[in-house]
């Protein structure tokens, strides 16, 4: 029987995008210009594919809150990275396109005190999405980030809809 690796289904841009993140130097650097917060929080990109974007926040003096749990705004960006993150890499190599959170919400299930990890797996779904759109073509896509524990208990979901428009 033989053992067919998985296609990669990244354009040249995406891979190259995919490359960088997945390098802590260059993630840190891009994290400094465009988000300090998620160094401070000392956010990690553990997985970066076409399919999904795995993040990891622990639980730190700079990420507790008054409660000995992580600080729900610390959580929310962590979550917002696994679906940012993906949708970079969805739009990589398919022209320009203008992106804009239009709705987020969140639901908390347990107390976050241990290291929390974030995986939003809808990367086929956006590229499905994005690439038919035409230039001055808009379209949403709400993502869910599920944050889980070491245990494997989800701590936390949360709702981030994204807005794309295709520039000409």
């Amino acid at each position: 029987m033989e053992i067919l690796e998985p296609q990669n289904t990244l354009k040249p841009a995406a891979l190259a995008y995919q490359k960088k993140m997945s390098n802590p130097l260059y993630f840190w650097f891009g994290m400094l210009v465009k988000l300090p917060s998620a160094i401070f929080w000392k956010f990690r990109i553990k997985e970066l594919d076409a399919d999904k974007c795995v993040v990891t926040i622990p639980f730190t003096w700079r990420t507790q809150n008054p409660f000995n749990s992580i600080y729900f705004a610390a959580m929310a960006g962590a979550a917002e990275l696994s679906t940012g993150a993906l949708c970079q890499l969805a739009i990589s190599g398919l022209g320009k396109y203008s992106m804009l959170v239009v709705d987020f919400r969140a639901e908390y299930f347990k107390k976050a005190n241990q290291t929390i990890t974030f995986t939003c797996d809808q990367g086929q779904e956006l590229i499905e999405l994005l690439e038919p759109l035409s230039p001055d073509d808009t379209a949403k896509l709400r993502m869910i980030s599920s944050g889980k524990n070491p245990q494997g208990e989800e701590v936390a979901r949360f709702y981030v809809t994204w807005s794309f428009k295709r520039k000409s």
